[in-house]
């Protein structure tokens, strides 16, 4: 991830502990790290996986509760997927998702068309931070054995009838 958006983020989640008056703990800016350096969508693993090659530890009780603080600083969104929950660093960070029905992989897409609209689009009394659009499908792969399938139940039935 860009490393000015790193510094954007981190610049706000001290605004953000200042004012409420909480901590500035070392395993929130490590988690924070965490989040922003892997790429696409994680999983807590992942992070935890992250945290423990660079030899820092932190309980799971506080990778969840500060991806909760994430989500609802707009610096992490969480999807949940076919695949189980998975996040992803979400700060000026708008795009599109095409997701398998069948099999759960998901693609991320670029539309600019479709970014376009959405950012062209006035909102009354709302203040836009950013945008995920998910495309529910098929994907190729799973339409291929599909087809497979009904290919060769055809043929043995004609096999049978004959």
């Amino acid at each position: 991830m860009n490393k000015d958006i790193r510094n954007v983020v981190k610049q706000l989640l001290d605004d953000y502990l200042e004012t409420n008056k909480l901590r500035k703990t070392p395993e929130r800016y490590a988690i924070l790290e965490a989040v922003y350096s892997l790429e696409g969508h994680f999983s807590i693993e992942d992070i935890d996986e992250y945290l423990s090659k660079n030899n820092f530890r932190v309980s799971r009780a506080t990778l969840y509760n500060n991806m909760r603080l994430f989500m609802k600083l707009r610096f992490v969104v969480c999807h949940r997927l076919q695949s189980g929950t998975k996040y992803e660093s979400s700060y000026d960070n708008n795009h599109c998702h095409q997701i398998c029905t069948v099999c759960g992989k998901v693609t991320e897409m670029n539309l600019p068309d479709v970014m376009d609209v959405i950012n062209k689009t006035k909102l009354k009394r709302f203040r836009k931070d950013s945008f995920a659009l998910y495309i529910y499908g098929m994907c190729s792969t799973c339409q291929t054995r599909l087809s497979k399938r009904k290919k060769t139940k055809i043929n043995s039935k004609d096999i049978k009838t004959e």
